[in-house]
């Protein structure tokens, strides 16, 4: 098969090979591969750029937004979770009494940042 390389496609198309690197990782392209493993970009991804770069400026938003879109197109559950947050109302906890409501949710974040900081510090 024929096709460009990474550096030919990015003096083509104006994305950096970083990017380009990116947005095939991110699932917003599909590449064929030579027989030595280099990336190929045909005329349908450079197509695919080119009308990348056209969406993106038209909506002015980003290529890690995108990259959610796709994500929730494919994944069921995560769809499902995110609409399920936009439709949620704050409700307050029944066994809360109205004048500790503020509290108590100062409370919650404060217990999970410190959950966050014990997890990301047994990471490091």
């Amino acid at each position: 098969m024929q096709g460009l390389t990474i550096q030919e496609a990015a003096q083509t198309t104006g994305w950096s090979p970083r990017m380009l690197r990116y947005i095939e990782r991110a699932g917003l392209l599909e590449l064929s591969r030579s027989e030595s493993g280099y990336r190929l970009y045909g005329p349908e991804q450079l197509q695919r750029l080119r009308t990348l770069r056209e969406l993106l400026a038209r909506l002015n938003f980003g290529l890690s937004e995108l990259g959610f879109a796709l994500r929730l197109r494919r994944e069921p559950l995560l769809r499902a979770e995110v609409d399920a947050w936009f439709d949620a109302e704050p409700e307050r906890p029944e066994h809360v009494d109205p004048d500790d409501w503020l509290r108590w949710e100062q409370d919650k974040h404060e217990a999970l940042i410190a959950a966050s900081h014990t997890t990301h510090m047994e990471i490091a």
